[in-house]
């Protein structure tokens, strides 16, 4: 009998990652991820699935992040019952994530509604927070490095894949076929993780590709943060921080740790975590000693320096404090959330400083402010933007081209075929070309709803 793989999602794009393989009669999805970013792909959200819900039998998940979990609330409600597996750091990040998604996706229905902006009447969520919480009861947990039976027959293994807390790369073995999914791998030089677990041997590959026509610039995320965050407290400046709330902020957060410890910033320069899931994602990282790179004393100093916000009564007395400071908030583009408060608040004195941790995606308030505009319009109004503006270049989790190059060549052997997912296509085809001109491997770029016989 044949094993076939469909590629559902994360096929020249970098989100909406659905890998489904079938053998005898069963169907199992590895990741069930939401499309995000333009209308054309957030649109697959709304359409089915080629296969039925009650008819895949399993669902394995590589990490939290909603573009490889952000379906399942979905998927649960219109009729999959079966098992979740993953690792216990990406259940306890679904648990704070896809609440949270399905709340946004009410708010968001419910402002097309106020507004009449839709052209369905009513505007309904794709799913809700009740939904979101269901789901959360079909996840089961399977420790790194010890296989397991997800269906009777199929046999799958986590190893580590850094990237964020849980994130794992999956060997599914099935039918004969061995089959890797590298999931989205993070950087051997992390700040924040340990380094991607070296691959086992596989017939067939899917390997991430959302920087693989890049490197990585030399240098650390302290080399970068730590001049600047220093002429802002000596000139008695607020810096406001746009972050994602998993990863980015937990690095942002030890970075600075590390700046006060050898005497780059002052140890008194107040820092704030102002975002509800960040600080809970941040608690997560003591239930996970051992799952990261921090030490139980790093994470102390990091919550020694640290004022974590929580209540929006909190958020708002930020507003009422004098002298230089440090506030971290989400969203990590600046697309909505606290943050666009503390932006509209500072962002018009020269005194201030706007940090971008990462990427900013076209047409978002990020990629505006990044891009040196000088008129960005906020919660309603045109806020002139004064503050010195810093992008960090080196914050990234996902490794580069080359560092998924380096992690491909650590197979034992040379797998049959390499399919390049998870990447947009100009990234995604110049990793294929450096796999097939550099490794020698045949490899290639799916599109999506393809469907192949390992």
């Amino acid at each position: 009998m044949t094993v076939s793989l469909t590629f559902l999602g994360g096929a020249g794009t970098v989100t909406g990652s659905k890998y489904l393989v079938r053998h005898g009669g069963k169907a199992l999805l590895v990741d069930c991820g939401l499309f995000q970013g333009y209308k054309l792909l957030r649109q697959r959200n709304w359409r089915p699935l080629p296969v039925a819900p009650h008819e895949i039998d399993a669902v394995l998940l590589t990490h939290a992040h909603l573009d490889h979990s952000g379906y399942l609330p979905l998927l649960a409600r219109d009729g999959f019952g079966g098992p979740v597996f993953c690792t216990s750091g990406t259940r306890d990040l679904c648990a704070i994530l896809l609440p949270d998604s399905g709340h946004l996706q009410e708010e968001e229905a419910a402002y097309l509604n106020r507004h009449h902006l839709s052209k369905h009447e009513p505007a309904l969520p794709l799913y809700t927070r009740l939904d979101a919480q269901h789901s959360l009861a079909l996840l089961r947990t399977q420790p790194a490095h010890t296989p397991f039976e997800p269906l009777p027959g199929w046999r799958a293994t986590f190893t580590r894949a850094g990237h964020i807390l849980g994130a794992a790369s999956i060997l599914l073995e099935v039918g004969g076929r061995r089959i890797l999914f590298s999931g989205d791998l993070g950087r051997p030089d992390d700040l924040l993780m340990c380094a991607p677990d070296a691959p086992p041997a596989a017939d067939t590959v899917l390997v991430e590709s959302t920087y693989g026509d890049r490197s990585h610039p030399p240098g650390s995320v302290l080399d970068e943060l730590g001049p600047p965050l220093a002429r802002l407290a000596a000139r008695g400046g607020v810096a406001v921080v746009p972050v994602f709330a998993v990863g980015r902020a937990q690095t942002v957060l030890h970075a600075i740790a590390q700046l006060k410890q050898r005497g780059d910033l002052p140890a008194r320069l107040p820092v704030y975590l102002d975002s509800p899931m960040a600080v809970s994602t941040t608690e997560l990282f003591e239930d996970h000693v051992g799952e990261h790179s921090l030490s139980r004393a790093e994470l102390r100093a990091m919550a020694r320096g640290t004022t974590l916000v929580h209540s929006v009564e909190e958020s708002k007395a930020l507003a009422r404090l004098h002298g230089p400071r440090v506030i971290l908030s989400a969203s990590g583009m600046a697309t909505g959330g606290r943050v666009l408060h503390h932006l509209a608040l500072h962002a018009g004195d020269h005194r201030n400083m706007i940090v971008l941790t990462g990427h900013q995606a076209g047409g978002t308030r990020g990629a505006r402010i990044a891009n040196g505009e000088k008129s960005i319009r906020i919660l309603g109004r045109d806020v002139e933007i004064r503050a010195e503006v810093v992008q960090l270049a080196t914050a990234s989790a996902h490794a580069d081209g080359g560092q998924v190059l380096d992690w491909l060549r650590a197979m034992p052997a040379a797998p049959r075929r390499v399919y390049v997912v998870h990447g947009e296509l100009p990234a995604a085809d110049m990793l294929r070309q450096r796999i097939e001109y550099e490794l020698h491997w045949p490899a290639e770029v799916p599109e999506h709803g393809d469907t192949v016989a390992l």
